[in-house]
């Protein structure tokens, strides 16, 4: 760390005798690891696991991983190896029209996560003509018990330019929190369906590790009821 807290860069070490070429080696290469790890962390995370989390994630990643690759001097074909793979595991994803509909649809992201006018189009496209059949499906699926409301049935129809309205509003509005989406009926009902938490095997496959390293050979007459113990204290040893 340089003066007042500040990071030293690649080229200030270089500069001292103290490093090596090895050592400045693994410190970039450190460096171009650094958000394939905080990228991992959100994607397998227990707390944000909306669908609409994945485009901007891997967008704001290889556009990282593309600024480092400017200064580079050693972790080269290590980055280019990382965008490559990028490229083939989540190229058509990242012009999905669903999935950069569910982004959007996050209020954390909405439109700032791309400058691409192109892939930010699809998904509003996308989610113009979902709200429209969505205010439709909704007054048709909607129960009429009397004659009296199928008479006025016709009042609580949303109109397309209200739909249009609600999206216009919820991308302007500056706040960030999930809370917004409920002063926007329309665009709440289709996030909803887009971002459904989808079930997933991580925090399962944590639980089995922890246990495997507990239950070791050494230690296999431990008794059931002193394994769950040191199970749940070890899970939980942030509590205490």
């Amino acid at each position: 760390m340089g003066p007042k807290g500040e990071e030293t860069t690649l080229e200030e070490l270089s500069t001292c005798d103290r490093f090596t070429p090895v050592e400045l080696a693994f410190v970039e290469y450190a460096n171009t690891m650094s958000p394939v790890a905080k990228a991992l962390d959100v994607l397998q995370g227990e707390t944000n696991v909306q669908m609409g989390w994945l485009v901007p994630t891997i967008t704001l990643l290889k556009t990282k991983l593309q600024q480092l690759n400017v200064a580079s001097k050693f972790c080269e074909p290590l980055i280019a190896a990382l965008l490559s793979g990028l490229e083939k595991r989540f190229g058509e994803m990242l012009t999905d029209p669903e999935l950069i509909a569910a982004a959007i649809l996050v209020p954390k992201f909405k439109t700032c996560w791309t400058s691409d006018e192109n892939i930010l189009k699809l998904g509003l496209d996308y989610i113009r003509s979902h709200l429209d059949c969505q205010a439709e499906n909704h007054i048709s699926d909607h129960s009429q018990s009397s004659e009296e409301e199928d008479f006025f049935s016709s009042l609580k129809k949303t109109s397309p330019l209200e739909t249009t309205q609600q999206l216009d509003a919820y991308l302007g509005c500056p706040r960030d929190t999930v809370e917004v989406l409920k002063s926007f009926p329309a665009v709440c009902q289709l996030s909803l369906k887009l971002n459904t938490a989808l079930p997933a095997s991580a925090a399962c496959e944590r639980l089995f590790t922890v246990a495997g390293l507990i239950f070791r050979p050494k230690r296999a007459r431990t008794a059931s009821k002193n394994f769950e113990n040191q199970l749940l204290l070890r899970l939980n040893k942030a509590y205490w």
